[in-house]
């Protein structure tokens, strides 16, 4: 029995076997290898052509075409008989114009020099002469191109004062041209050429250097997967339609003065050796993510009219950006800058940012450099969630370059990302605990709000992106509701009125200074409160009563008043709408903190009236032992009690015209903590009222001056060197 089966499991691997053998032959033949390319096959392949996408093609696909100059006799018909080929523009028998011939060398080996001005047609690339044998539509396309030269010509005249130029020629190449797969051993010289059709070259191998210096492309190129051995030089080259250079894989490349007129495809190449891209243009997209940068690279003076896409790409030495020209965003999201980054002289038009949510960056070997005061401005990051590391580090890189301007916007960047979270956790709805009424007053549907609600019974929410998981709930969903719900642990009463303080204090902090940030914006809130306070003092000394004596002011001193205190309100407002970035929120908030206390002590006291002695003098004394300006940081508002003192403090003098200057002087006192004299209340025969509007403005003052200082020090560089420790 056993014999049996072991006979039968022979007998089927031996099938097996015969029936796999005809499969690998045929296999073998799928793939022919490369033939060597002679004069007789040339000329039965250009006897022939094919018919690929349309387009008569020359087939010189899976051919070994040897252009060595020890070959120099095939090299020369090889030239001659398919330029003769290239240049037909019409039919012999019948005189009309005929389409193009393209060139496929695809799967082919090239050994040696491959010229392409021995290919192409000439032209002269000025004046206005064209070849009869280009249609119109070619005519036009090579004109588009002579049009700038010629203009570009006429000013080198100008300013170098010399003649003419010599007449020069490029070539013109009329058809597509394919080079899938193409390995070049040798020399490639595509410089000074005009491309009218495409050019698919992707997989090509360029062993040797290639020039492709001067040329235009006129219709899309494809380079994806190229791999070039050695440089590969693109200078002053015009890519006027979209070009890939995708999943490329370069030596050394310069691409300096080149134009890239539409989208310019280099996403996921690698970039060995140094990269030269000074003074491009690029007029559509430029997307170079997930590159990898093994040298140096640089961008220095170019010009980029749209986005640019950095997104994931891996830089391990400098990448320079100097004197560069951006008008849309740049994204960095998720790359890894390991050496060095200059933005310096570089200019950003409004529209233009650098995202670096998920930037790589280590402040302790990698440096971000920029025009102090500007760069700084342009780092965007749209969550604090995962970027807080990376904006400690920013913060770090600018105070190591003493850029403090640039890290104090960094620093404000990030509260006003925590301003945003709080707020986020404060009103934001709860993912794991909302009932399914307000899911659908956040913006989903029933379906999707049914779905979460069984999601978070089985596993409780962690994050916002735990709502992908959610089958009901697509990206566009997730992206309108993303800011109007939160995923947290239920909280107690307590733990939400601390969040609530810490976004109220925050919120002051971001608006009165900038965090700190700001010594301007702190100044010009000082000076309207300065301004408010002062009039305040002065109206309820001055202003008491109308009847039976009256007690008022003069003309000319409320003239006076008003004045100064238009000055320097006028003053202060200036100061916030040049450097707030919501000015008017400012100010409301400035009101909400000067205006409701100080209002309705105002109104009690005029209410209640005042009916006390010394009613003919003023609330206000001097120390008129001394004169000078003087720092008051430890004086109180109200003159001490000993019998002494009394002496030593006089009321102030109303019938002097300079008076109204002591009730600015007495603000400046309970505000900043100093003064030209010390004025203070009197300590008998005074209302309650104006005294607790007094310690008010005092403890404001305390709270303004830790502003003030705190915010100095993080402006000045050395005022406080613990800051280089955080």
């Amino acid at each position: 029995m056993y014999p049996f089966r072991a006979s039968l499991g022979i007998l089927f691997l031996i099938l097996l076997i015969l029936v796999l053998q005809p499969q690998a032959a045929w296999g073998a033949i799928a793939q022919p290898e490369q033939v060597p390319l002679t004069v007789e096959l040339l000329q039965e392949r250009l006897r022939s052509p094919l018919q690929s996408e349309g387009v008569r093609t020359l087939d010189l696909r899976r051919v070994v075409i040897d252009l060595r100059p020890e070959n120099a006799d095939f090299r020369d018909q090889f030239y001659r008989l398919i330029q003769a080929q290239l240049q037909r523009s019409r039919n012999v028998t019948t005189g009309e114009m005929i389409a193009p011939l393209g060139l496929d060398l695809s799967y082919s080996t090239i050994k040696g020099e491959l010229n392409i001005s021995e290919l192409g047609l000439r032209s002269p690339l000025y004046g206005q002469e064209l070849s009869p044998l280009l249609s119109e539509i070619e005519q036009a396309q090579l004109r588009r191109d002579r049009r700038r030269l010629s203009q570009l010509s006429q000013l080198s005249r100008s300013l170098l004062i010399q003649g003419q130029p010599t007449s020069l020629q490029i070539t013109v190449f009329r058809g597509a041209l394919k080079l899938v797969q193409t390995r070049f051993e040798g020399f490639v010289n595509f410089t000074n050429a005009f491309f009218l059709g495409r050019v698919e070259a992707p997989g090509a191998e360029f062993v040797q250097e290639s020039d492709w210096s001067e040329t235009r492309f006129s219709q899309p190129a494809n380079f994806t997967g190229a791999i070039f051995r050695r440089e590969a030089r693109f200078r002053n080259t015009i890519f006027f339609e979209r070009v890939g250079f995708n999943l490329g894989r370069f030596q050394a490349v310069n691409f300096q003065g080149s134009e890239f007129r539409s989208t310019a495809n280099f996403s996921q190449s690698a970039f060995q050796q140094t990269a030269n891209f000074s003074r491009t243009q690029w007029q559509g997209n430029a997307d170079f993510a997930q590159t990898n940068w093994q040298n140096s690279v640089f961008f220095n003076r170019s010009k980029f009219s749209r986005s640019l896409f950095l997104s994931e790409a891996t830089f391990e030495k400098l990448i320079s950006f100097r004197e560069a020209q951006f008008s849309q965003p740049v994204n960095l999201r998720g790359a890894n800058i390991l050496d060095q980054a200059d933005f310096g002289d570089a200019s950003f038009a409004k529209a233009a940012y650098l995202n670096v949510t998920g930037l790589q960056f280590n402040s302790e070997e990698a440096r971000i450099l920029g025009d102090p005061g500007q760069v700084g401005r342009v780092l965007s990051v749209p969550t604090l969630q995962g970027n807080e590391t990376l904006l400690r580090n920013l913060v770090r890189n600018f105070r190591l370059l003493e850029q403090i301007p640039d890290a104090n916007q960094v620093e404000y960047t990030r509260e006003k990302l925590r301003l945003r979270q709080l707020r986020q956790q404060l009103w934001g709805t709860n993912l794991n605990t909302a009932t399914l009424e307000r899911l659908q007053q956040v913006g989903f549907s029933l379906t999707q709000a049914e779905a979460i609600a069984q999601f978070r019974t089985e596993q409780a929410f962690r994050n916002l992106p735990d709502l992908l998981r959610v089958n009901e709930v697509d990206l566009a969903t997730y992206v309108k509701v993303r800011d109007r719900v939160v995923v947290s642990e239920p909280r107690s009463a307590v733990g939400w009125t601390l969040d609530a303080l810490h976004w109220l204090g925050l919120s002051l902090l971001l608006l009165l200074s900038g965090y700190g940030t700001n010594f301007w914006l702190s100044f010009g809130v000082g000076m309207i409160a300065l301004a408010y306070f002062g009039g305040l003092f002065w109206l309820i000394d001055r202003l008491r009563r109308f009847h039976p004596k009256p007690i008022v002011p003069t003309l000319s001193e409320s003239t006076w008043v008003v004045s100064s205190f238009s000055l320097l309100s006028l003053l202060g407002l200036s100061a916030i709408f040049r450097t707030s970035e919501q000015p008017w929120l400012t100010l409301t908030c400035l009101a909400i903190v000067i205006i409701p206390v100080p209002a309705i002590l105002l109104f009690l006291i005029y209410q209640r009236g005042r009916y006390h002695d010394l009613m003919d003098v003023s609330y206000f004394v001097e120390d008129g032992s001394l004169r000078q300006f003087r720092l008051l940081i430890g004086r109180l508002p109200n003159m001490p009690r000993f019998v002494f003192f009394r002496d030593r403090y006089m009321p102030i003098l109303w019938d002097r015209r300079w008076n109204w200057l002591n009730y600015f002087d007495f603000s400046l006192n309970n505000l900043l903590k100093f003064g030209f004299n010390d004025i203070r209340l009197r300590d008998e025969h005074l209302p309650g009222l104006i005294t607790t509007l007094s310690w008010y403005q005092w403890l404001l003052g305390i709270l303004y001056i830790a502003l003030l200082l705190w915010t100095l020090s993080r402006t000045i560089p050395g005022l406080n060197l613990l800051i280089y420790f955080k």
